[in-house]
């Protein structure tokens, strides 16, 4: 399994999954704070539209980025996307891609598809 999505410390029930940046595990979680967040800050479109750029592999870089930060922020990170500029995420951007899905997926799910 790639260790950047190991479920230590994220428990996909709750809908969380566990990112590595910086050599640090980040348990990361779509709460519906950090939904609204995600979407009062996107430029166009709704969370569906969203969904469905992930569901047709659509997405851009942005849309990681943005899916990165709700889901930090929902498990309790402080940060801004600024601090992210910089930051190596262990499995490189496919990891962060699969972060983000992932985190959709388990934001959206029915609980005992939450799998």
């Amino acid at each position: 399994m790639d260790r950047a999505m190991t479920t230590v410390g994220g428990n996909p029930y709750a809908g969380e999954v566990t990112l590595v940046i910086d050599g640090r595990p980040h348990v990361l979680r779509l709460t519906l704070g950090a939904l609204a967040e995600l979407e009062a800050g996107m430029q166009a479109g709704s969370l569906m539209d969203l969904v469905e750029r992930f569901e047709n592999a659509r997405f851009s870089t942005r849309d990681v980025l943005a899916l990165i930060v709700a889901g930090l922020r929902g498990g309790g990170w402080q940060g801004r996307a600024e601090d992210l500029m910089q930051a190596e995420i262990e499995g490189g951007p496919m990891a962060a891609s699969r972060a983000a899905a992932r985190l959709l997926s388990l934001a959206f799910a029915m609980p005992e598809t939450a799998e």
